[in-house]
C-alpha cells in the first residue's frame, strides 16, 4: 500500500491552494483538473507483481521497478533506492490534504517491506520524484542520500546517515560506488519561485558494473558523455508524460535513442503506468518503447510495475 493522504476536496482557502496547483509543472492544462476530479472517485488497485529483493544474492547486478521513478538496484550487495514515492498522490502537501495526481497502481512494495537500503538517490525536487512523506518515513541513520545541487534543504538532514549534493560532471565516492552527476534536459523548481534548484541524471559505477539513471529529461545528446569503452550494463530511462510535456520529457523512441548514445546494453523503462501526468493513453509508452526496440526486445528489463531482473550475476 502507498502512504495514504487525504485529497483536497474543499474548504476556505481552496482556490488559493489551487492557484499553487501542481507546482511541479508551470501551467496546469485543463486535463489536469479534469483528472484530479476523476481521481476522487476511484480506488487504487494493487500491483499485480511483487519483487523479492530479499532473495537477491550479494553479488551481481539486480533491479526491480516499484512504480513511476522508484526503483531498487542492488550492485554487489549495495542497494540503491531511487526517487522514492510511496504516497497515494504526488503533489502539494497542504494542511487539509494533498493536491496532485492519484496513483493508477499501488507501489509494488510498501516501505515497511523494503530490504536494507544503503543509498537513496534523488534526481530532482518535482513532486512525482521527491515525496516528502515517503522520505520522512524512510529517514534513517543507516541510509545515505545523494541529491542535486540546492535541494538538500527539503530534507531533514540530521535524520539521515549523510546527505550530499552533486552537480553536473561532479563525482562523489560513496562506499563502493562512484556516482557522477549527469546533465539532462529538464528543470528543477519545486514551485515557481525556486528555479535555482538543480536536476540530475546519474552514472553509478561499482567494480565491473555501470548503471545509468536518466532522471527526467527531454531528448538530448548529453548522454554521449556517459559512453566509454565499457558498456552501460543497465540504463534506467523515463518513457512517459511526453504529451504535452515533450519539452521536458522524452518519448519512448527518444529514451531508447539516448540509452543507445550512452552505450547501454539493457534498459529499464520507468515514468509510466503509475500516474496520469500526460494525455497519452496509459499503455502507449510501453508499446512504443518495444516498438523502438524492434527485434532487440530482450534488452528490456523490469518493464511492468513489480518486475525484477538479475541483469548480471
Amino acid at each position: 500500500m502507498g502512504i495514504s493522504r487525504r485529497s483536497l476536496l474543499g474548504g476556505t482557502g481552496t482556490f488559493a491552494a489551487l492557484g499553487l496547483g501542481y507546482a511541479a509543472y508551470r501551467q496546469a492544462p485543463s486535463f489536469f483538473w479534469s483528472q484530479l476530479y476523476q481521481d476522487m472517485k476511484r480506488s487504487i488497485p494493487a500491483a499485480s507483481l511483487h519483487p523479492t529483493p530479499e532473495l537477491w544474492p550479494d553479488t551481481g547486478l539486480h533491479a526491480a521497478w516499484l512504480g513511476h521513478a522508484t526503483t531498487l538496484v542492488k550492485i554487489d550487495g549495495f542497494t540503491i533506492l531511487t526517487d522514492p514515492v510511496f504516497s497515494d498522490r504526488c503533489g502539494l502537501d497542504l494542511l487539509v490534504g494533498t493536491i496532485g495526481p492519484k496513483r493508477l497502481v499501488q507501489p509494488a512494495m510498501a516501505i515497511g517491506k523494503l530490504p536494507k537500503i544503503d543509498l537513496v538517490l534523488l534526481t530532482h525536487a518535482h513532486f512525482d520524484h521527491w515525496d516528502i512523506p515517503s522520505l520522512k518515513a524512510l529517514a534513517s541513520q543507516k541510509i545515505a542520500v545523494l541529491c542535486a545541487r540546492q535541494t538538500q534543504d527539503l530534507l531533514d538532514v540530521p535524520k539521515w546517515k549523510s546527505v550530499r549534493e552533486v552537480g553536473w560532471r561532479e563525482s562523489v565516492q560513496l562506499g563502493p560506488l562512484s556516482v557522477r552527476g549527469l546533465e539532462v534536459r529538464h528543470w528543477g523548481a519545486r514551485v515557481r519561485t525556486d528555479t535555482y534548484r538543480g536536476y540530475n541524471g546519474y552514472l553509478v559505477e561499482s567494480g565491473r558494473y555501470r548503471v545509468l539513471f536518466g532522471g527526467d529529461t527531454a531528448i538530448t545528446a548529453l548522454f554521449k558523455e556517459a559512453r566509454v569503452q565499457r558498456p552501460i550494463d543497465l540504463a534506467v530511462m523515463p518513457i512517459g508524460a511526453y504529451n504535452p510535456w515533450i519539452h521536458a520529457h522524452c518519448n519512448p523512441e527518444e529514451a531508447v535513442a539516448m540509452a543507445n548514445m550512452a552505450g547501454a546494453e539493457r534498459i529499464m523503462p520507468i515514468h509510466h503506468q503509475s500516474f496520469a501526468l500526460g494525455v497519452e493513453p496509459v499503455g502507449e509508452p510501453i508499446e512504443r518503447f518495444f516498438g523502438a526496440l524492434g527485434k532487440n526486445a530482450d534488452r528490456a528489463v523490469a518493464y511492468q510495475i513489480g518486475m525484477q531482473a538479475s541483469v548480471l550475476s
